[in-house]
């Protein structure tokens, strides 16, 4: 068969006789013989057998864990040829999942390839330490990880020795290392019981920083606190880029609302523009550690006001002063409709959404559109090279009539 295109989710796509053919590690254009593995509802699921015809933009995995770890899905292909392709991917998503038609430029940011992630999960059995293979519960394991910072690196060969002592609790089963290239936070993730403190001091000797509940993280201008629990984005190189493609073209105003807003990395750029911000977050760690990053940056309480609340409660409830800007940075199931209706109702000038999955931005947009917003402009940051996952934002303004011209 020939493979037709890349399609979200990591696979290619190729036609044999009417009937959709899905297989990983192969590139649009290639020719290759493809084992079928499953047939469900018409869609084959393969595996490649051998590349009789391979693409120029094949090139040789920087990983020796490739096509068994579940990691990646791309380091088979040129990282240009990667992104290049992940943005047809956006505009594909928006165009069947949204119905929407969208023939604007996508503006495409990017960064280094490799060494780039400053948070990583990884899986422990039996003293091993790695990643579940490619659809599996097997671990891969490794001692070394190619798009993982150097720092990350080094605390990652620091957990494979200890997870072959004897002092390794074996009832942890996952962990996580956030680092900022000086320090390392762990965090155990799949524990069958509760973890002491030892254990956190053992990995401190080794590890500096692992005994911390929070990790101070230098990006876009300004330190931030991210506790534990508080998310943070795990691309080194592409923060400030991404903060910049997200509020650079806000132009300023009275006030905005920053969504989802995590420990304030958008709520500090939002600040420096308005007058005022209000945040609103649901975790209690991340309300927390914007507090604290608000008042470090010298934005008092008027000047951002940090609310703990579902998006959708805080939305339903608001019936204050209309955002001139409202941003939002939904977890991967999106906006959903309760938002979605929210925001028509509130009618701001400008909303920039900040998605990390092109199916459910598609969705949400539909409903945007539908409410009387247009796109403004669109971008996709390669926050997660060698993988399927992209991030992209876009910007919506209101048009001042809702499509069917009510």
């Amino acid at each position: 068969m020939t493979v037709e295109k890349w399609v979200y989710g990591g696979d290619s796509l190729a036609r044999v006789d009417g009937r959709v053919v899905m297989t990983p590690y192969l590139i649009p254009g290639e020719t290759a013989r493809v084992d079928q593995t499953e047939d469900r509802r018409g869609l084959i699921r393969a595996v490649a057998r051998d590349v009789v015809t391979p693409s120029p933009e094949r090139v040789d995995p920087p990983c020796p864990y490739f096509f068994r770890c579940g990691g990646c899905h791309y380091q088979h292909a040129a990282y240009e040829f990667q992104v290049q392709q992940k943005a047809a991917i956006l505009r594909e998503q928006l165009r069947r999942v949204g119905r929407i038609q969208y023939e604007g430029e996508i503006a495409v940011v990017s960064g280094p390839p490799l060494g780039y992630r400053n948070r990583s999960q990884f899986h422990v059995d039996r003293g091993r330490i790695g990643y579940y293979g490619e659809g599996s519960h097997e671990l891969v394991a490794i001692d070394h990880c190619p798009i993982s910072s150097p720092r990350l690196n080094e605390a990652l060969g620091e957990l494979v020795k200890m997870a072959r002592d004897r002092r390794w609790p074996g009832f942890v089963k996952s962990v996580e290392l956030f680092t900022n290239e000086t320090d390392v936070m762990v965090n155990v993730l799949d524990a069958s019981q509760p973890v002491a403190k030892r254990f956190f001091d053992w990995c401190a000797e080794r590890i500096p920083g692992a005994d911390r509940g929070y990790l101070e993280y230098t990006a876009a201008g300004r330190t931030f606190q991210v506790s534990h629990n508080s998310f943070f984005q795990v691309n080194r190189f592409l923060v400030e880029p991404l903060v910049e493609t997200a509020v650079g073209g806000a132009s300023g105003g009275a006030l905005a609302l920053d969504l989802y807003a995590g420990v304030g990395l958008f709520t500090l750029a939002l600040a420096g523009r308005f007058e005022r911000v209000t945040a609103v977050e649901s975790g209690a760690s991340a309300i927390r550690d914007l507090g604290v990053n608000a008042e470090r940056a010298g934005f008092s309480g008027a000047a951002v006001t940090a609310v703990q609340a579902n998006v959708e409660a805080f939305l339903s409830r608001y019936g204050g002063q209309a955002p001139d800007l409202v941003l939002a940075d939904p977890p991967r199931a999106g906006l959903g409709k309760t938002v979605t209706s929210e925001l028509v109702r509130l009618r701001p000038a400008r909303i920039v959404i900040v998605s990390c999955d092109p199916s459910t931005l598609a969705r949400d947009l539909a409903g945007l559109l539908a409410g009387g917003y247009r796109i403004g402009r669109v971008a996709m940051v390669d926050l997660f090279p060698h993988t399927y996952h992209l991030e992209s934002v876009v910007a919506l303004e209101w048009q001042g009539t809702i499509p069917d011209g009510s």
